[in-house]
């Protein structure tokens, strides 16, 4: 985003100086956004976990035979037989915790959120934004020529999406190269698109 900020203005502006206070502008408000997006997010995932364990907790006492044919479907789904059913079935009724955790993640799908998760999110996607948006202002900050400044961006932010790509696909399964071509080209056509946009306004 703060690359095809940057493209943008230098469409319609020659004035790094111009360019560099919109493009921090836009850094600080995105960063604010996007963190603030990431701190909430998580921590609807805690209250909705949170209000899913106080429901079972209270179903396996005050419905428990609904609860007893949900561990007799969910294991016979594996594979298992009665009567081994009916032994993990006397376990759980002994140790009311554990019946309650296991059904949070085999019959609703939902994990237990990591403490401090919620900060976590949000302190690093802030900081991500900002580092990842300096990458595109940066060379504004060194020359005042906006088109001169331009060049050296675009091969900045090239590189960077390139990189980036290639390790999101390395820890995703896929392709790094496919990856980074993709990252790359997305991060390419915002660019030119608001380049484009703003060059046709400004004449």
């Amino acid at each position: 985003v703060p690359f095809a900020l940057a493209a943008g203005l230098t469409g319609a502006v020659d004035s790094s100086h111009i360019i560099v206070v919109a493009g921090l502008a836009e850094i600080a408000a995105g960063s604010i956004a996007m963190g603030l997006g990431g701190y909430l997010a998580a921590r609807s995932d805690e209250d909705h976990y949170a209000s899913e364990h106080k429901r079972e907790e209270l179903e396996i006492v005050e419905r428990l035979d609904d609860e007893r044919q949900e561990v007799h479907e969910i294991l016979e789904s594996y594979g298992l037989e009665r009567e081994p059913r009916e032994l993990v079935l006397a376990a759980f009724e002994r140790n009311p915790t554990t019946w309650v955790d296991w059904m949070m993640r085999f019959e609703l799908g939902l994990e237990k959120p990591q403490p401090g998760r919620a900060v976590r999110s949000a302190g690093t996607i802030a900081l991500s934004y900002i580092a990842g948006g300096l990458i595109p202002l940066t060379p504004y900050l060194i020359t005042p020529h906006a088109l001169l400044a331009l060049r050296y961006s675009v091969a900045a932010t090239i590189i960077a999406l390139a990189i980036f790509g290639f390790v999101k696909g390395h820890y995703t399964g896929v392709s790094p190269l496919k990856s980074a071509f993709r990252t790359t080209l997305i991060g390419g056509l915002a660019a030119a698109a608001a380049y484009s946009i703003a060059k046709l306004f400004s004449s």
